[in-house]
């Protein structure tokens, strides 16, 4: 056995013994410069800091990206009472333009996390976040809700999130994709507990108080996750430009961020219709908030296992099957899901699938990534998303009103982007290393 196959199964950055033995394809190994390597090997993977990191980063994902994934539970609630007289491709708008905002500051927010660090970014980041979700308890008008939960709330997410995951990478290599995993699975329980807590509240306290007792919690931990979030990095001293050219120029990052694209334009589509779909199709209204309730807590373990799996088998052969079958779920299982039980179990398989995306598609940019651009280079992937993001929901809502309440297009759109995006990610992994036994 070769000296570089077994620095590749130990977890090493392998050793070559000609130039041409050099692999071509990651922007890692050919550009950094011996003070970025020095940087590199650093890293504690472990100690009270960077679990801190960990644990705080939980508690803003669970307020953040937990709820945004929620929102099909405004999106039953605003059809069937506010906003009734408008379609729901027209409602889908608000959680459309929240997703939009959230991924397309991804660039500015990463540049200024690489610059100037986390709190910079999380402290007015909470108070956007809480002040959205107030206004928005009070709104009345369609107008109303698309600055306020739409593009206020969707701003305030994007200044947690992004900070939250970038500080995390900063503190693990070894070991990230496991800590990226425990810190992403807080969206997962968020999108667990949200769901039915914010159905609870709206049929006792009623809407504008359950919106409000909401904002309240996410006062309280994301105030916590500003005082525990902490870059191992010191503040970059040196001017960088706001919108780099380098890493366009690096094919890895752009095959990934094009599969990343594909997949964003298809994955939210069950979190915004599948409560309405399972109405549809034999669940009952009263418990049908429940079927979402179990597409997120499955996201929590997709988040979870198949992250710690990555740190051992390699994180592109975890993303690439993981991401093929969250495309396989959606065109062979949701059409055949009906009632409670049957939309349930496929909320579960698809959940734990696109869960697993979600956690290892950061550790992925972050493996073949400098660790002083990795703010950057999560939100520029994100930015990217940002436009995918907003067209996919309201063209599968377009497709349901076309096909007059049938959700089989819908479902195709849905499941064919996702899988088309998967293809990507195995060009990806094969350029990395085209040997298919190799952990990458």
């Amino acid at each position: 056995m070769s000296q570089t196959t077994t620095d590749v199964e130990a977890g090493k950055r392998p050793s070559f013994d000609s130039e041409m033995e050099k692999p071509q394809s990651t922007f890692y190994e050919g550009t950094l410069s011996d003070t970025s390597k020095q940087v590199d090997d650093e890293y504690p993977d472990g100690g009270w800091r960077a679990w801190l990191t960990v644990f705080g980063a939980f508690l803003a994902l669970m307020c953040t990206f937990g709820q945004l994934s929620s929102f099909g539970t405004f999106q039953s609630w605003y059809t069937e009472h506010q906003l009734q007289s408008f379609a729901p491709s027209t409602v889908s708008w608000i959680g459309s333009i929240q997703l939009w905002m959230f991924f397309f500051s991804g660039g500015f927010v990463g540049r200024i996390f690489d610059a100037y660090g986390p709190r910079m970014l999380m402290i007015p980041g909470t108070l956007v976040l809480v002040a959205s979700t107030m206004v928005t308890s009070i709104c009345e008008t369609y107008y109303q809700y698309i600055l306020s939960q739409g593009i206020l709330f969707g701003l305030g997410v994007g200044m947690l999130f992004y900070p939250s995951l970038s500080a995390v990478s900063t503190h693990f290599k070894r070991y990230r994709a496991t800590a990226l995993g425990i810190a992403i699975s807080g969206s997962g329980v968020g999108g667990v507990v949200y769901p039915i807590m914010l159905q609870r509240l709206f049929i006792s306290v009623g809407f504008g108080w359950g919106v409000r007792i909401s904002g309240f919690t996410c006062l309280l931990l994301c105030g916590i996750a500003c005082c525990t979030v902490s870059s191992r990095l010191a503040p970059r001293t040196a001017p960088a430009p706001w919108l780099p050219a380098a890493p366009w120029r690096d094919t890895n990052f752009v095959l990934l961020v094009a599969g990343s694209a594909c997949i964003a334009l298809g994955l939210f589509v069950p979190n915004f219709y599948i409560v309405s779909y399972a109405v549809a199709h034999g669940a009952p209204r009263a418990t049908a908030f429940y079927v979402l309730a179990a597409l997120n807590g499955a996201g929590t373990l997709g988040r979870l296992v198949p992250a710690c799996a990555a740190d051992r088998a390699g994180r592109f052969n975890v993303l690439v099957p993981a991401a093929a079958a969250a495309g396989v779920a959606v065109l062979a299982g949701w059409p055949l899901a009906h009632g409670l039980g049957g939309c349930v179990a496929f909320a579960a398989v698809f959940g734990f699938a696109s869960g697993a995306f979600n956690a290892l598609v950061v550790p992925c940019v972050a493996q073949i990534s400098d660790v002083r651009h990795i703010g950057t280079r999560i939100g520029l992937l994100y930015s990217v998303l940002a436009f995918p993001s907003l067209a996919g929901e309201p063209a599968a809502g377009a497709l349901l009103r076309a096909a007059h309440g049938s959700y089989i297009g819908m479902i195709v759109f849905s499941g064919a982007t996702v899988l088309l995006g998967s293809f990507f990610f195995l060009w990806v992994r094969l350029r990395l290393d085209s040997r298919l036994l190799a952990r990458v």
